[in-house]
């Protein structure tokens, strides 16, 4: 896991180097352990490194092998590099270090850009070929490692944050009108490969890019799950698919060469890793969960179900409790470590969780995505019988923060924008063919855009601003092809999960199983008062959101008055909503 830079020039002109230095600080949370550029002329690379695999200088990067001709700098982990590098040995390579960087190097230049569908994991990457001038950028199947992309004429620089792009400068910062519909619209979701800044671009999950020294790329997306039963089986067959991909996804998470923990919520899908890693004869597993002060009537924390989780599988667990003396200050250095804005309050957990467990452990594992995978959520019981035509009507009605026609009455009328794109997104989306049914159209668009805009980035984001690598076992492509496979009645049963309970049955305590769903509680952010409130008015009153003047000055003073009644459709806070946005603007 680290942070990665880049640039790409066309025809003569050299790289920036000094543009690189630039962003290389804003990356320094992702990689604490070192940094290095190369400078190929055309084309320069940088990269601050956390060290995973490999602690030794071997596994540096920027990678360079002079003999096959091609630099890298990576982000990630491949799971599978030991098989690939003994399968890449079978046909003459040698190694210098016992990396999964340097796996990537000899892959491509065995496989070319279609060495990624061999990888297992999460990766972003860029290659470089020193005879051709061409680059390769690439990101894994889920999108769990982000990649941010610049370009002007003439240039193309590529980084693992936003933050880092702007810091390098030349970039266009003035909002993006579309990006700030769906934002409004999408439930604070903007789907790649647009940010909220016009002028920064994302390159999509599953997609390779190859840009040649001319400056013509071409792009492709080399993966997508099927929606679709492609197979007849029975519950129980579908039951122990389920267990038996998830227990290899946990077991390839393990692969490191430094200890590795898991966030322990004491919901379903932390329970369940802890359960298969015990049963996997790991002992001394260290487990991390966090609560809060109670706040409006609800309460801060799940301690009582993590409690029953640790105690039965033996883990060294600790349990983080956050009080108001550290609650206020990581609201704004929350809002720093976004590489975008995202308006969950979960943000904060994720962040406070971070800077206590990077003291201890530098991976973890954490439940991540079995919600959008396995239809945990609300939204999609609702869409169960609904017609294919009418699902993306039935799904914007459960999903969209709000309708179209309310946009006019909150943004003033110079962000607004005449078509409803964020309907028009989601209809086509819903009208492509491979989801069978409303469920499975909705689970399909979830996996690929709010799955990966919303809780894989808040996880990545939150940890890596301490330096903590996260791994997520629900999102193991594998896995996640049984589960878009699985029939959506199987998956809505029992409230929701219901084949992954089924899976759990039996290792995970029955209490674990059949427990409400919970949620990250953060009552500081959900119930808004006191300084958080003070924050929250400072931030839309300040001179740069007055200039900005995003919002009409009635609503946001409608919303101050009463700062806890007006909730989006799925029950977040709406000044919450347009403070984040205001915020994060206000601090690049």
């Amino acid at each position: 896991m680290c942070g990665i830079a880049g640039e790409i020039c066309y025809g003569d002109r050299r790289a920036d180097t000094e543009a690189i230095r630039r962003m290389l600080p804003r990356l320094e949370s992702r990689g604490p352990d070192g940094d290095g550029l190369w400078d190929g002329g055309r084309i320069a690379f940088g990269h601050r490194r956390l060290k995973i695999i490999d602690l030794s200088e071997a596994g540096a990067q920027p990678m360079t092998d002079d003999q096959l001709g091609l630099t890298v700098v990576f982000n990630g982990c491949v799971y599978n590099y030991r098989e690939l590098r003994e399968e890449l040995a079978g046909h003459g390579y040698t190694f210098v270090s016992t990396s999964d960087t340097e796996v990537i190097l000899k892959a491509y230049h065995r496989w070319g850009a279609d060495c990624v569908t061999r990888f297992l994991g999460m990766f972003a990457f860029a290659v470089a070929e020193h005879d051709t001038g061409t680059v390769t950028l690439a990101r894994d199947r889920l999108g769990i490692k982000p990649m941010y992309v610049a370009e002007s004429p003439g240039r193309l620089r590529f980084a693992s944050t936003l933050p880092a792009l702007l810091a390098a400068g030349g970039v266009d910062t003035s909002i993006d009108k579309v990006a700030l519909h769906h934002y409004m619209t999408f439930h604070s979701v903007v789907p790649a490969p647009r940010t909220i800044l016009s002028g920064v671009r994302k390159l999509p999950p599953a997609t390779v890019r190859v840009i040649r020294a001319d400056g013509t790329s071409t792009e492709r997306v080399y993966w997508e799950a099927s929606f679709t039963r492609p197979v007849a089986a029975t519950g129980q067959e579908w039951t122990e698919a389920v267990r038996d991909k998830l227990r290899q996804a946990v077991e390839r998470r393990m692969v490191a060469d430094v200890p590795v923990g898991v966030l322990l919520s004491g919901g379903l899908d932390s329970s369940f890793i802890v359960a298969l890693l015990a049963e996997q004869g790991q002992t001394g597993l260290t487990t991390f969960s966090i609560g809060f002060d109670s706040g409006g009537g609800e309460s801060g924390d799940e301690f009582a179900y993590s409690d029953i989780v640790a105690k039965r599988f033996g883990t060294e667990h600790h349990q983080i409790r956050i009080g108001q003396d550290r609650f206020l200050p990581a609201v704004q250095r929350t809002v720093a470590a976004m590489s975008e804005p995202m308006v969950s309050h979960d943000c904060i957990a994720f962040n406070l969780l971070s800077e206590d467990v990077a003291r201890q452990v530098k991976v973890v594992q954490s439940g991540q995505g079995a919600d959008e995978i396995f239809a945990g959520y609300s939204w999609y019981p609702p869409l169960a019988g609904v017609s294919r035509e009418s699902a993306a009507e039935a799904y914007a009605a459960e999903f969209f923060d709000r309708p179209h026609h309310d946009l006019a009455r909150q943004l003033n009328p110079e962000w607004l924008v005449d078509d409803d794109v964020s309907r028009r997104f989601v209809e086509e989306s819903f009208g492509r063919p491979g989801a069978t049914t409303a469920v499975d159209a909705a689970l399909r668009l979830d996996s690929q855009v709010m799955l990966v805009d919303d809780p894989v980035k808040r996880v990545d984001n939150m940890t890596m601003a301490f330096g903590l690598e996260a791994r997520v076992p629900f999102l193991d492509h594998e896995l996640v092809e049984i589960a878009a496979a699985c029939p959506p009645e199987l998956k809505l049963a029992h409230d929701g999960k219901g084949v992954l309970k089924d899976a759990a049955r039996g290792l995970v305590p029955d209490e674990i199983i059949d427990r409400p769903k919970g949620y990250f509680p953060v009552p500081g952010i959900r119930h808004l008062e006191g300084p958080v409130l003070d924050l929250v008015r400072d931030a839309l009153h300040a001179p740069a959101a007055r200039d900005r003047a995003l919002f009409r000055p009635e609503y946001v003073s409608a919303l101050l008055a009463d700062p806890n009644t007006p909730r989006t459709t799925l029950g977040a806070n709406q000044l919450w909503q347009l403070a984040l946005l205001e915020m994060w603007l206000q601090q690049l």
